[in-house]
């Protein structure tokens, strides 16, 4: 089973196709290679490294609410 997260692009290196994405408090950098005018404040879905895919805001927080109901988040990142 593959398992995509939705983080926010808190800054990017566009000459590198490498984002910091941010899921709460916790910043990780990936590739944004795959996804197309991807910006500062832009949410993603995030799998093993690489974006997979640009969503809304609003799509991004109701997938981490159900995360953290289903007991797979802590509270501090929703």
């Amino acid at each position: 089973m593959c398992l995509a997260l939705p983080a926010k692009i808190v800054a990017l290196d566009a000459a590198t196709d490498i984002a910091t994405v941010a899921i709460g408090e916790v910043r990780k950098e990936v590739s944004v290679a795959l996804v197309e005018d991807v910006a500062i404040d832009d949410f993603v879905l995030i799998h093993v490294g690489y974006a997979l895919n640009k969503i809304s805001e609003e799509e991004a927080q109701r997938t981490l609410d159900l995360f953290a109901e289903a007991g797979l988040l802590g509270e501090e990142i929703t």
